[in-house]
Order: structure tokens, then sequence, then C-alpha cells
């Protein structure tokens, strides 16, 4: 590993987080346009939406999102959601995801959230190991998910 940066994305990575999409879901799918644009500034200035990236030799490589919650339960303290982990294949194994999960961790503390809910699509016991070692805990709440057309 050369030099390794783990910060928030800015408005010119948005071609480079598209590539890695790709990647998470194992074809481009992800078509850049005037909306996605639009969606993008948005989220780059919400003060509650985060999308962390690794960088390597001005390469993004790794990235994950944090979403803070606003909260009116657990003395209205917020709560986060992480989600869109994803590491290129060429870097895996590398430390890159935890580093990003941990700026994830972070920035949920700074804002004085009571917890951190990571969501994933995969299936893989590799994987689910690999959130439990970061101190995840599958056992500890019951998500449903319900796909919306």
């Amino acid at each position: 590993m050369s030099n390794i940066y783990i910060r928030e994305a800015e408005a010119p990575d948005l071609e480079e987080l598209l590539l890695l999409y790709s990647v998470l879901y194992g074809k481009n799918v992800l078509k850049k346009d005037k909306e996605m644009e639009r969606i993008w500034n948005r989220m780059l200035t919400d003060q509650h939406y985060h999308v962390i990236v690794a960088e390597e030799d001005d390469r993004i490589v790794s990235t994950c999102t944090c979403v803070i919650i606003q909260n009116l339960t657990f003395e209205h303290r917020p709560y986060a959601i992480v989600e869109n982990i994803v590491t290129h294949s060429e870097y895996r194994a590398q430390g890159l995801a935890t580093a990003c999960l941990q700026e994830a961790k972070s920035i949920a503390s700074e804002a004085g959230c009571y917890k951190i809910t990571l969501s994933t699509a995969s299936k893989l016991p590799s994987t689910h190991k690999f959130y439990e070692k970061l101190g995840y805990n599958k056992e500890s709440l019951t998500a449903f998910t319900q796909w919306l057309d």
C-alpha cells in the first residue's frame, strides 16, 4: 500500500464512485446524467450525509456511506445508518473498508449517535464475519426490507 487517504467525497469524485459502485453490482448499472448530478450535489451539501472514500494514488478504491438520522427517542439522540460498502477487488484485505467504517463510526460518535446500523445485501459468511469483527452485531436488531418499485 502506498499513500492512502480516508476522507469525505467531493464533487469531482462522482465518476470514480460510479466505477466503484459498478464493482458492488458486478456490472455498470449507474449512468451519470443531470438527475444523478442533482442528487450528488444534494448529498454533498447535506450535513447529515457522508460519503467516505479511501483514496490511493489519486484513485478511489473503497467507500461507504454514513447517514445521520435525527431522532425523537433515546433522549433525542440521532442514529447512523451505514450502507454502500465496497472495495475494489484489487484492493481488498488491506484494511481500506475497515478504515472507511472506522471513519463512519467517528462521524456517528461526533454527532452524538446512540447506535450505528450497517446494512448489507451480502449473504457471504466471510462478509458477515468481517462486520462482526468490527463490532457489528447481527443478533441485536431485526431489520426487514421491503423493496419498492
